[in-house]
């Protein structure tokens, strides 16, 4: 498309759903991020006795007869149901419908995942195992391919635009979200509905990251095991859920009188070229990516308010954050206040970029920093403001998201009040 000749469209979030180990509503989430409310509780739908980790982020009092039956839930893993409910929560929360021909071929989804069906595929093989081939469902591949929660918002809704899905592990929901903007700011699409889901806190899930030695194993005291920046800090702390958003036109929004959360003004992405699974030590590729969402934006560094780090609370990775921000924002990232919202939620992988675009919107609306709860002793480097312990109110204005996944894949949004 030849974008030379015309303006960009401007984008904007009008709508928000999630599913989370701290609420499945955007109201009750808030909340509990706000007051430092850990999600992470011990494993207790499955027996984890065996495991070398036996807690998470769980996803706690979901009803999914509130947005299909039981036959249909049959037909999709959980990672569908999650991402199907963020999405059907989201586009309520919009104000939008899809009813006359013309605004359905200008609307498409694009939500993503890092794994996908993980309990599905595992259950599938074990019945495939222990009954033979002929016991299989049918139901098996469309239940848990990654692009099955795009696909089922598609057909409920009848949204004939771009209809896609990134697995970009745990940058999905973020490089989803940048691509939905790029879509319509670009003309490919008036709305877009963008996110991630997962549901990767399986027996299985577990035990591989646990194998990889990415998990804490504070397995005595779950609620104080994600701490980012901690000098104690042993390890991500894995988690479920899904985050979704509405974005539109600004020009579409203030037409029907939406209601606006924040504007997306710049979107960056890069490639370590590194490591299958650790980051840059010097979180080179991280700075790249927050300069590239910078350059996007057009905007200095001395313009962002507030950073929703990635902050896993894995030793490498917050010391790379740290270093990388310092490089992207020079001197002024001793000025730039940072939390990580995964002190609360855990590590929701391709769902996680959803979450932390959910709870950087709302600071940027209500003018609140979420804290970074179980920061008691930050380690050595990791000398920044990372807002321990409470939130903090603030006056802030354009706010920055980061992801980073294994494979070495970065993705950075930043959004700006309206």
């Amino acid at each position: 498309m030849n974008t030379t000749s015309k303006s960009l469209n401007r984008v904007v979030v009008t709508g928000m759903g999630i599913v989370s180990p701290v609420g499945n509503d955007i109201a009750t989430a808030w909340n509990n991020i706000l007051n430092g409310v850990s999600g992470i509780s011990a494993i207790d739908d499955y027996d984890a006795s065996n495991l070398p980790v036996r807690f998470r982020g769980s996803i706690r009092n979901f009803d999914f007869s509130k947005y299909f039956n039981a036959k249909e839930a049959r037909k999709m893993d959980l990672f569908i149901h999650y991402g199907l409910a963020a999405a059907v929560d989201a586009i309520e929360d919009s104000g939008l419908t899809f009813d006359d021909e013309e605004t359905a071929d200008k609307a498409g989804v694009i939500i993503g995942s890092g794994i996908g069906g993980l309990p599905g595929m595992l259950g599938g093989y074990k019945d495939f195992l222990s009954n033979g081939a002929r016991r299989v469902s049918p139901f098996y591949v469309p239940s848990n391919i990654i692009n099955m929660i795009s696909g089922n918002v598609s057909i409920r809704y009848g949204l004939r635009g771009p209809n896609l899905a990134t697995a970009t592990a745990c940058a999905s929901a973020t490089h989803s979200i940048s691509q939905a903007y790029r879509l319509i700011q670009h003309g490919d699409a008036e709305i877009m509905i963008a996110g991630g889901a997962e549901m990767a806190g399986s027996d299985m899930g577990i035990a591989g990251f646990a194998a990889a030695k990415a998990l804490s194993t504070r397995n005595d005291n779950p609620e104080f095991a994600s701490r980012p920046w901690d000098k104690d800090r042993d390890g991500f702390v894995l988690a479920d859920g899904a985050g979704v958003l509405v974005l539109e036109t600004l020009e579409r929004a203030q037409r029907r009188g939406a209601k606006i959360y924040g504007e997306i003004i710049g979107i960056g992405m890069s490639g370590d070229a590194y490591h299958i699974t650790a980051t840059h030590p010097d979180g080179k590729g991280a700075a790249r990516c927050m300069q590239n969402a910078l350059q996007d934006a057009e905007i200095n560094a001395s313009e962002i308010d507030y950073i929703n780090a990635h902050g896993t609370s894995t030793p490498i990775g917050d010391l790379a954050e740290t270093r990388a921000i310092k490089t992207a924002l020079g001197d002024e990232a001793k000025n730039t206040v940072i939390s990580s919202t995964k002190s609360m939620t855990g590590h929701a992988l391709g769902a996680a970029g959803g979450l932390e675009a959910i709870f950087t919107l709302l600071a940027l609306r209500d003018g609140k920093i979420p804290p970074t709860i179980n920061l008691d002793n930050p380690s050595e480097e990791c000398d920044l403001d990372y807002c321990p312990k409470t939130a903090r109110d603030a006056n802030l204005k354009i706010a920055m998201s980061n992801s980073f996944g294994f494979g070495g894949t970065n993705g950075t949004i930043i959004f700006r009040k309206v």
